[in-house]
């Protein structure tokens, strides 16, 4: 039976909301009870080492879950495959839930910046957003099958194997072809990094407003570090005589040492000089404004949506879409095309696991190069070829007496 994904919106039922105890985020019902299968399972996702934004993520996925599963009435662990096809295809063609109508960015919206040559976001659910929705209610699901409390299969199923056992007769000197797939994955466009020029990265430097703001993104295109990584950075984390910084990885939490250029830490010279003071374990980045959060006024460290806001302000100003994680791409870029440095230098900065990311992210050939080299092809067909040189015919002379001697004339 084929069902209805007319489906306008999904129930506003449940919430994410934070939580004091072991597990820092929680599904609630209506009532504010915590759904007992998501708290469980989240529950062992926090004590396999998994990080707050992690549990948070999880929780959403499955919150949508769950209203999908209200929508088609269906017990959590009487859900089957079709479930799951039905809620891909409602994710393809529905629209994203919006606290607010847009205002300034409705204009824009799914449209190209002609600036940065980005697509602006819409409210429609990307390929990325299904996948990680699968993936996350795959592991939802694998979890209470191994308890044996859960349905008798997964109902994100993955794609069968084609010929039977995978790689069966898989040649040695060929490599092993992707399998495990889940079924129902939308597949992903395949996406260049694009890397600001350094007249776009003089204009948006310009734009912003505070020594604060220009030390920050100063330290990112230098270092490639991420958003989240640069804004945990205390005052301990700075070398000021090597001009290193130390970030804590994202996922991992390992501590890394990363170079900065001068001009970062001039500009986190000038930062630091103004009015507001942190020492020690305080974190670096700071609000401008004084707030009272119960103990007075203080600043407070900066937030991501804070930093978000800086990086409005500045492409409102410029008509661009720019964001950190561009400010990466940029650095990333500019280390892989350096031939003073190896594809392992790359990763060991970027802090990939694996050499293969750094290489299929950013070993890329540049489009412009490309451009450049074929219409220098085109340019030289349409020249006129040059002329060749006449033959002469017969000896000379003076070649002759000076290959076999004679009298000096």
């Amino acid at each position: 039976m084929e069902r209805d994904l007319s489906v306008g919106v999904l129930p506003r039922w449940g919430h994410v909301v934070a939580s004091e105890g072991v597990v820092p985020w929680l599904v609630v019902d209506d009532g504010g009870v915590p759904v007992e299968p998501i708290r469980v399972f989240l529950r062992d996702f926090v004590a396999r080492g998994n990080r707050s934004g992690s549990v948070r993520s999880y929780a959403y996925a499955l919150l949508r879950w769950w209203r999908w599963l209200r929508v088609v009435g269906v017990e959590w662990d009487r859900a089957t495959s079709a479930e799951v096809r039905d809620l891909v295809l409602w994710l393809g063609q529905a629209t994203k839930y919006r606290n607010s109508p847009r205002v300034a960015s409705a204009a824009t919206a799914g449209t190209v910046n002609p600036v940065t040559g980005k697509r602006h976001l819409d409210d429609r659910y990307g390929p990325r957003t299904v996948r990680h929705s699968n993936a996350i209610v795959r592991s939802f699901y694998v979890y209470w099958i191994e308890l044996g409390e859960g349905p008798l299969v997964n109902p994100v199923a993955l794609q069968r194997a084609r010929g039977g056992r995978p790689n069966a007769h898989h040649n040695p000197m060929q490599p092993y072809r992707a399998e495990g797939r889940i079924r129902y994955n939308p597949r992903l466009p395949k996406q260049r990094p694009r890397a600001m020029s350094d007249a776009q990265w003089l204009d948006l430097f310009a734009a912003l407003r505070s020594n604060r703001d220009r030390a920050l993104l100063a330290l990112a295109i230098s270092n490639a570090a991420r958003a989240g990584e640069l804004l945990g950075v205390r005052c301990c984390d700075l070398d000021w005589g090597d001009q290193l910084v130390r970030v804590r990885r994202k996922g991992s939490g390992a501590e890394q040492w990363l170079p900065a250029s001068p001009d970062a830490f001039v500009w986190l010279r000038l930062y630091l000089a103004e009015a507001v003071t942190v020492s020690g374990d305080e974190v670096v980045w700071q609000t401008r404004r004084r707030r009272d959060h119960g103990r007075g006024l203080a600043h407070q460290p900066l937030t991501y949506d804070a930093l978000r806001a800086v990086l409005r302000r500045a492409n409102q100003q410029l008509g661009s879409n720019w964001t950190m994680h561009d400010l990466r791409h940029t650095c990333a870029l500019r280390m892989a095309r350096d031939k003073r440095l190896s594809l392992r230098d790359v990763q060991v900065i970027l802090g990939h696991m694996h050499l293969s990311t750094t290489a299929d992210i950013y070993l890329v050939e540049d489009e412009e190069a490309v451009i450049e080299r074929i219409v220098e092809h085109l340019a030289a067909r349409d020249q006129p070829p040059p002329p060749t040189p006449a033959v002469r015919v017969g000896y000379d002379a003076e070649d002759l007496h000076v290959l076999f001697g004679g009298e000096p004339r």
